[in-house]
């Protein structure tokens, strides 16, 4: 194992400068990112502002569809969350070589996701100043949650996932964390120093720390699995047609590591080009992650094909009002831009070996990105809109406070990636062996 010392002077000083480079100064390309971004965040805030002030009646959730882009964008980020913890986990697990420059910012992703994504339900409430009445909590009104309510299901899965994802991304840091601090002066040093925790690269801290890691590399897989079924079991435990579905959780699951891997892609993709880490996060790990892209897209092609074929075999009348819409009703351009995007274009770019580049790479994953976020929209809406007697169906449009809050969701996820990116080193520094040398 790899100590402390021996990291300060040996091989390791190039992977030191290279990864540690990024976090000193800043550029103004990445002020005026940061500038931009923070706009549409305060922006978004705003449109929030008016929510909480004028009433939930601005955005765009009325009858019959009551739950509208809050909902989407919900199972949408809960989803990209299984990219650090699924993807890192069962790589840290099987313990594979390449898993190295990959871990730390996949592990990322997951706790910044779930934070935007936990704060669509609070968004979702319309007054939320009156959340802790999800929170069961001894009281002398003797009132309780509904525990039926998806509502407490999901605070409590979120908060039990931010809880261990936050753990899993702060064990392998505490070693770079004394690094910094022995680099550092200052206020700078201080605050490394207490993250730290008295890190000091013993043999019995090294045995401790890998023993931490394995067990929440292995807790947080079950972890993972059963947030998003529970979120698919606010949708499949009604009896909404087209949600009442024994498929619902796997097929949740199989969507957000889909995801996941199409945003740990572009994450690394951005990362190498804007951080110059290209020496690290090599072809290598594109193409395997691509490879699991690939497979993921087959899988998400097997689900949505037989939950469509279930549906237009049985033929009941109330589902194929839902199925019309979809395949060529009304929210037919959005069905097959769906297709295209999770299935056509990651399937021919990443399937001919030809076409496999590192641009073909971060284009699927740009396309996949879009396809889940419109397969979401197809599984909410349509429902909503044709769930009851054909009197009572009724269109939907967001307002421009849900594609604000929305707009400042992605945002916040670039903005919150960009500081974490110049507080710590992105990449693990002393996971490192002493051959770095690019391919």
């Amino acid at each position: 194992m790899t100590t402390l010392a021996t990291t300060l002077n040996g091989p390791h000083r190039r992977v030191r400068e290279d990864v540690l480079h990024p976090l000193e100064g800043l550029s103004f390309w990445y002020l005026a990112s940061a500038a931009f971004f923070s706009a549409l965040v305060v922006w978004a805030l705003f449109a929030w502002g008016c929510q909480i002030f004028l009433g939930i009646g601005v955005a765009g959730i009325r009858r019959p569809v009551f739950w509208g882009l809050y909902i989407v964008n919900f199972v949408f980020w809960i989803g990209i969350s299984h990219a650090g913890t699924l993807i890192s986990a069962i790589l840290r697990l099987t313990d594979a070589g390449w898993r190295k420059p990959v871990t730390r910012a996949a592990e990322a992703i997951t706790v910044f996701a779930l934070m935007i994504g936990g704060m669509f339900p609070l968004i979702h409430l319309g007054r939320v100043w009156l959340f802790y009445w999800l929170i069961p909590y001894p009281n002398d009104r003797l009132l309780w949650p509904n525990f039926r309510s998806p509502l407490v299901w999901d605070m409590t899965a979120i908060f039990t996932y931010i809880t261990g994802s936050v753990l899993y991304l702060y064990l392998p840091l505490i070693p770079d964390l004394a690094e910094m601090a022995s680099r550092s002066q200052g206020w700078k040093s201080r605050v490394y120093r207490l993250l730290s925790i008295g890190w000091t690269g013993s043999d019995r801290q090294w045995h401790s720390l890998e023993r931490a890691m394995k067990l929440m590399a292995a807790m947080i897989l079950a972890v993972a699995v059963s947030v998003h079924s529970v979120v698919s079991y606010d949708f499949s435990m009604s009896i909404a047609p087209m949600w009442h579905s024994t498929i619902f959780a796997p097929y949740f699951v199989a969507g957000a590591i889909f995801s996941g891997i199409a945003a740990l892609i572009l994450v690394m993709f951005a990362l190498r080009k804007f951080l110059n880490l290209g020496r690290y996060l090599r072809p290598v790990h594109f193409h395997n992650l691509s490879k699991l892209l690939l497979l993921m897209c087959l899988v998400w092609l097997y689900f949505s094909a037989s939950e469509h074929l279930t549906v237009w075999y049985g033929n009941e009348h109330i589902e194929m009002a839902v199925f019309n819409a979809r395949v060529h009703g009304e929210y037919a351009p959005y069905f097959w831009l769906m297709v295209a995007c999770n299935f056509l274009i990651p399937f021919i770019l990443l399937g001919i070996r030809r076409l496999r580049t590192l641009g073909t790479i971060a284009v699927s994953s740009v396309a996949v990105l879009i396809g889940m976020w419109l397969e979401r929209f197809l599984i909410v809406i349509p429902t909503l809109s044709y769930s009851a007697l054909p009197a009572a169906w009724g269109p939907y449009e967001a307002s421009w406070v849900e594609l604000s809050i929305t707009a400042g969701t992605f945002a916040a996820m670039a903005l919150f990636y960009m500081i974490f990116a110049k507080i710590f080193p992105i990449i693990a520094i002393w996971e490192y062996d002493e051959d770095v040398s690019a391919s």
